[in-house]
């Protein structure tokens, strides 16, 4: 057999947990990460970020961390949402590799001894795949494949489909990501976007171990369009197709409108069907508005420079 291309002896693992309401599963993660994680032969560190929570998690966080020396725990000032709280965490975490994880433990952390395996025959980034999620409802399934397909068709930077933040990544690699300036961030489309030598391992997505998601459809949507918007610009581009064929349509409207008054003698009639038209083009220029006004929203955010995040309080990093 090949011998590894890189050692994990003397290594630090990071696992970055951002925290959004989860008092309720805290043993059960934490049992789980003994068990899987700590036989692992790494020095862990455990990153947990504390996203504004209305439960006791934060307060319970800083019980546990007050008796293991591994937990670093940071408290955000307000719920930021998960990509700044995950942002964070990836700045914080002082490991030579990093794992993002879901505290509901939808991201099994079984998979961490395999990303490992192959980050030693030197992959860079090993990212979970979501191969089997009949764990989810049927429509979250749907929705979350429409929007992988629909956003590898209109970005410049594809992702690989049926992926999360799930995975183990090179130092290197958070480096690339965390000199990336950008305060609308997209953590998938930036884990892609850093390139390097990534590899898939598929796995079944088990249901949350307790407690209710933090992510109801509608703001599953505020995200889908912030990860279009930041990783494509082909929803700008397809108002120019869209004015170029309404301007097609209206030249031969014209046309057919002389031709009727040469050969009929007299206009087509149809105040109705001119409303129609009418309300249609108005339509049609009011959704190219609120596309154009995302983007312009977006520049306005990073105009102003406010930073990602902000931090209440930190546990833990004088250990």
């Amino acid at each position: 057999m090949t011998p590894p291309m890189r050692s994990r002896a003397g290594k630090r693992l990071s696992v970055v947990i951002p925290m959004h309401n989860e008092a309720e599963v805290l043993d059960i993660l934490f049992k789980r990460l003994d068990e899987t994680v700590a036989p692992l032969g790494l020095d862990l560190e455990i990153v947990c970020v504390d996203d504004g929570s209305r439960d006791n998690t934060y307060a319970l966080m800083v019980e546990r961390a007050a008796g293991d020396r591994r937990i670093r725990l940071i408290g955000l000032s307000r719920n930021f949402g998960k990509e700044a709280a995950l942002t964070a965490g990836l700045e914080a975490a002082s490991g030579d590799l990093i794992v993002p994880l879901d505290a509901d433990l939808q991201d099994p952390p079984e998979l961490i001894g395999e990303f490992l395996s192959l980050w030693e025959q030197g992959y860079d980034v090993v990212y979970g795949v979501r191969a089997d999620r009949s764990s989810d409802t049927a429509v979250k399934r749907w929705t979350a494949n429409a929007f992988y397909r629909l956003f590898n068709v209109v970005s410049d930077q594809a992702i690989p489909a049926s992926t999360g933040d799930f995975r183990l990544m090179d130092r290197a690699v958070v480096e690339a990501i965390r000199a990336l300036p950008e305060r609308n961030r997209f953590m998938k489309g930036l884990f892609a976007w850093v390139g390097f030598k990534q590899v898939g391992v598929p796995y079944t997505r088990p249901i949350r171990a307790a407690g209710s998601s933090s992510w109801p459809y509608g703001r599953l949507f505020r995200f889908a369009i912030d990860g279009m918007t930041s990783f494509s610009t082909a929803p700008l581009r397809v108002w120019t197709l869209v004015g170029i064929g309404a301007a097609f349509l209206a030249v031969l409207a014209a046309l057919a409108i002389v031709v009727q008054v040469l050969v009929v003698g007299r206009q087509v009639p149809g105040y109705a069907s001119l409303m129609v038209v009418i309300l249609f083009a108005f339509a049609v220029q009011m959704v190219a508005l609120g596309v154009l006004g995302e983007y312009i929203g977006r520049m306005y955010q990073e105009v102003k420079g406010r930073p990602i995040y902000l931090v209440r309080e930190r546990v833990g990093f004088d250990g």
